[in-house]
């Protein structure tokens, strides 16, 4: 589940509940609904911050629910569900008419890394976390809006070749020296309050939500 707070011009989207914040039906559900509030709720000057509890910011696709299924049919089922349905989130996120700006204070992993990498900022902890992209690793394919959505954010071909290519686990130091987080920070609290202060430096832009939302659309062609 998730929560979300008007602080201000502010929004702030946590995730809430399950340590690992796998994203399963219940849990999309929930952020897309958060989302549509901001949307309703916002003004020129908005800004949105998406953080998480615990130690991971989101470990992906909860495939646990998946298998639950009871079968291998059943299975694959529930796991294209949850691609389907995850994507509105990042349709979402992307033409969202304000600033947004992901809090990683810990593991960002395969649909997790992707929802990091729908914000327009990213701010990572140094010190615990990493960004991972497993489906090299545990033998799934890709969504193809995944892939869109790396080749626009990622531009270094290196970088998302190891990623995807070589299920490479990023550190906040590289992530942020290869130019894929915006900075990196030492602990949980500075991760939250860089992203707070990023979030409301860019609200005081006062831009028009709707320009600013084609605008992104027009460059990241999702």
């Amino acid at each position: 589940m998730c929560t979300l707070e008007k602080r201000g011009n502010l929004f702030i989207l946590t995730l809430i509940g399950d340590d690992e914040h796998r994203l399963n039906p219940t849990l999309i559900a929930s952020v897309l609904d958060a989302l549509s509030q901001a949307k309703a709720q916002s003004t020129r000057g908005s800004a949105l911050v998406t953080v998480a509890q615990g130690r991971f910011f989101s470990n992906g696709f909860d495939l646990a629910w998946a298998q639950s299924a009871g079968s291998k049919q059943g299975a694959q089922e529930r796991l294209l569900h949850m691609v389907k349905i995850f994507k509105p989130i990042v349709a979402a996120l992307l033409s969202l008419p304000m600033p947004t700006v992901a809090a990683v204070t810990g593991h960002a992993s395969a649909a997790g890394f992707a929802l990091a990498l729908s914000h327009d900022y990213i701010i990572m902890r140094r010190d615990r976390g990493v960004l991972y992209m497993s489906e090299v690793d545990i033998g799934l394919t890709l969504p193809d809006y995944f892939n869109a959505l790396f080749e626009e954010k990622i531009g270094l071909f290196r970088a998302r070749r190891d990623f995807l290519l070589a299920g490479l686990k990023m550190k906040g130091n590289e992530a942020e020296k290869r130019g894929i987080v915006e900075a990196a920070y030492d602990s949980e609290d500075e991760v939250r309050e860089a992203s707070l202060r990023m979030a409301e430096t860019l609200a005081k832009r006062k831009w028009d939500g709707e320009v600013y939302a084609e605008i992104r659309k027009s460059f990241v062609g999702f």
